[in-house]
């Protein structure tokens, strides 16, 4: 396959639409992210399209709201992950699914069953989204715990170290299932991992046969120092979210770099850009569809969306005059933080329309003939391997992706007409992980 034959593409699934007042919009799903109907349907546009997966965040509290606010989002509840991935497992057959787990929140044990569980269901095509938990509401939700963003990193490590390695509780072919000899698993194909760690201590094995791609692809999308040397250490998706193309590259190249550096080959690494955005057919109609999600936007949540983004209560100014210097917060995430406030100060924007740039997640509107450039712009420079691509209003720029921007980007030689294979690590040119010999036999 060409350098130009490359392009990955995830979407990510924010049920509904990434724009918080998405819901308001007439054209969109009744109840979409309840409403499993709606999220097949596009599961299936997006298989259709052949995209290599959907992205699925998730969180394990409301962020922090007041009630005023919570009284105006359409997204304060939604499916746990991992059910709504079995049941549209049932309903694909190519598409990866790249589902969230928290390690501050979890036990690696409860997940590496969850995420070995859903590949067998999925043949294949479970993806871990490795969070260490960015929402401060988490900790009152389990016990009070509260750690710094070196330390969650630190048992994050651990975390997927362990779960690796009950994923290698048992060799590939440890099942012989001989009747006649009354033999169902080779007994020398049992390892226990006996895991004692600064962390967690596990003793495995892990209840469930090694997953179909061996290990789970590790999605993880941390721009800290502490995030990206995690990435260049486990990661195989890494999700940028610089929108400068230069920036982007920069990156590209350093976590490349920082992944042989760990004893990674550049492969081994697969960089995706976050972009939100909305398509039309045309610009005129893209235009038309961002206008009318920013009009939806009640200034109540938008200015608290806003200050959620930049860990910084802006409720005490001006709605209509220039958004005041704010720094970078230790809270939170910091890529998402530097790239609000570098579209703020590129375009000197008023409090009041920062809210809707916040609302609509920093989203731009493009044609479908400019995503198809902007998209192989970025991967033919080495900016990106493809994008993570979060739709404003879900449906409607999901269906023109499927119906234009991908029959073109084919049409040019610089997309797949048909699948790689059948696991996520197939599709996504990851290479099988080998079973651990690190582990002892039973």
């Amino acid at each position: 396959m060409s350098s130009r034959q490359a392009i990955l593409l995830l979407c990510y699934m924010h049920l509904g639409g990434s724009h918080i007042s998405a819901w308001r919009d007439p054209d969109a799903p009744e109840n979409a992210a309840m409403n499993f109907e709606a999220i097949k349907e596009a599961a299936e546009t997006a298989e259709r399209a052949k995209l290599h997966g959907l992205f699925l965040a998730d969180s394990l509290a409301l962020w922090q709201r007041s009630p005023e606010t919570l009284a105006r989002l359409g997204s304060n509840v939604s499916f746990e992950p991992f059910t709504l991935c079995a049941a549209l497992s049932v309903v694909t057959e190519r598409l990866g699914l790249i589902l969230t787990g928290n390690t501050t929140y979890n036990e690696p044990y409860h997940l590496a069953r969850k995420y070995a569980s859903l590949d067998h269901l999925s043949s294949g095509r479970a993806g871990w989204n490795v969070v260490t938990s960015g929402n401060p509401a988490e900790g009152p939700n389990f016990g009070g715990i509260e750690l710094d963003r070196e330390r969650r990193y630190e048992r994050a490590a651990e975390f997927v170290d362990v779960a690796q390695g009950l994923w290698d509780s048992w060799e590939d072919d440890a099942f012989v299932r001989d009747r006649e000899s009354g033999i169902f698993h080779d007994a020398d194909k049992l390892r226990v991992l006996d895991h004692q760690g600064p962390a967690y201590s596990v003793a495995g094995p892990l209840t469930v046969a090694r997953p179909p791609q061996g290990h789970p692809v590790i999605a993880q999308a941390g721009t800290s120092p502490a995030g990206k040397a995690f990435a260049a250490q486990y990661a195989e998706i890494v999700i940028n979210p610089q929108q400068d193309i230069e920036q982007a590259r920069t990156f590209y190249r350093e976590m490349k770099d920082a992944a042989v550096a760990a004893g990674r080959d550049r492969d081994d690494i697969k960089i995706l850009s976050n972009i939100a955005l909305i398509v039309g057919r045309t610009q005129a109609e893209a235009d038309e569809r961002m206008a009318l999600l920013d009009s939806l936007v009640d200034p109540v949540p938008g200015l608290e969306t806003l200050s959620g983004f930049l860990f910084h209560d802006l409720s005490v100014y001006p709605l209509d005059e220039p958004v005041p210097e704010i720094p970078v917060s230790e809270q939170g995430t910091q890529g998402i933080q530097a790239h609000m406030l570098s579209m703020i100060r590129k375009d000197n924007l008023t409090l009041r329309q920062a809210t809707q740039l916040a609302a609509r997640v920093g989203a731009v509107a493009f044609s479908a003939d400019a995503l198809a450039d902007h998209i192989e712009e970025w991967v033919n420079t080495e900016a990106s391997d493809g994008f993570n691509l979060v739709f404003t209003d879900l449906r409607g720029s999901l269906d023109v992706l499927a119906e234009h921007v991908v029959p073109e980007l084919q049409r040019r030689g610089s997309f797949h007409h048909e699948y790689a294979g059948t696991t996520l690590r197939d599709n996504l040119g990851l290479r099988r992980p080998s079973h651990a010999s690190t582990v002892q036999s039973v």
